[in-house]
């Protein structure tokens, strides 16, 4: 097994006043050669919203694009037509193809919107774009990973475009769990959203990181009040 650990305050930051971000991997003016994507997962955006502002209309095209809101809600419309609402315990998922403009916004006039944003780079290029939201059961099933994306429509969770499954967990007692890889040629991004773990030795506390390449499983010792993300994605970008 190698690792590479990603500490919370090694991200990149950019506060604009009405969007606080921080980033996992280079992003916008944001750049470290050494942080530009692991493997397949191009962004991770861990983003405050403040209330009544969003990011306006633009475009994505050949991009899986992943949104998780932690707290509060986003107002989402696409030129695919759409116009939703997610929320807390939902996940949504685009995949940009050929082309999409979207815009998000924090609906809320009292609430910061909390998210994470992440992209990952497809296995297709030139999809139909298309456009999902689903809840995730991450609540009705504490102290477990519940998947909450694969590469197949028929699973649980949404689909993408891309050879990769998400789990997350939220556990309200100390646990020792071993994630098997669906794909042992994959590699996983762990990130701790909240508490503490250990995985392989390393310590990781709120918004630490952690990549894993070259093993087939991954055990987690996990503390008491923790919600971790797990991103198993593959290490090789086909484009």
């Amino acid at each position: 097994m190698k690792t590479i650990f990603h500490s919370e305050s090694s991200r990149g930051h950019a506060n604009h006043g009405w969007l606080n971000a921080k980033h996992s991997f280079s992003f916008a003016s944001w750049y470290n050669p050494e942080r530009v994507h692991f493997g397949t997962l191009r962004v991770l955006n861990d983003d405050t919203v403040a209330p009544g502002m969003g990011f306006g209309t633009h475009p994505h095209d050949n991009m899986e694009i992943i949104t998780i809101p932690l707290e509060g809600a986003i107002a989402h419309k696409d030129s695919m037509g759409n116009s939703a609402t997610i929320t807390a315990g939902e996940i949504q998922v685009m995949s940009a193809g050929t082309g999409v403009q979207h815009s998000e916004f924090n609906p809320n006039e009292d609430q910061d919107l909390k998210l994470f944003q992440i992209w990952l780079f497809p296995n297709k290029r030139n999809v139909e774009p298309r456009y999902d939201q689903q809840k995730i059961a991450v609540d009705e099933h504490l102290n477990e990973f519940v998947q909450i994306l694969s590469p197949n429509k028929d699973d649980a969770g949404v689909w993408i475009h891309q050879d990769a499954w998400f789990h997350m967990g939220k556990f309200t007692e100390d646990k020792t769990l071993t994630y098997a890889l669906k794909n042992p040629n994959n590699g996983m991004y762990v990130m701790q959203v909240e508490g503490s773990s250990v995985i392989d030795g390393q310590q990781l506390n709120r918004r630490d990181a952690l990549g894993i390449m070259e093993t087939s499983s991954v055990t987690l010792h996990i503390t008491k009040g923790s919600t971790l993300l797990l991103m198993e994605i593959p290490m090789e970008v086909k484009l």
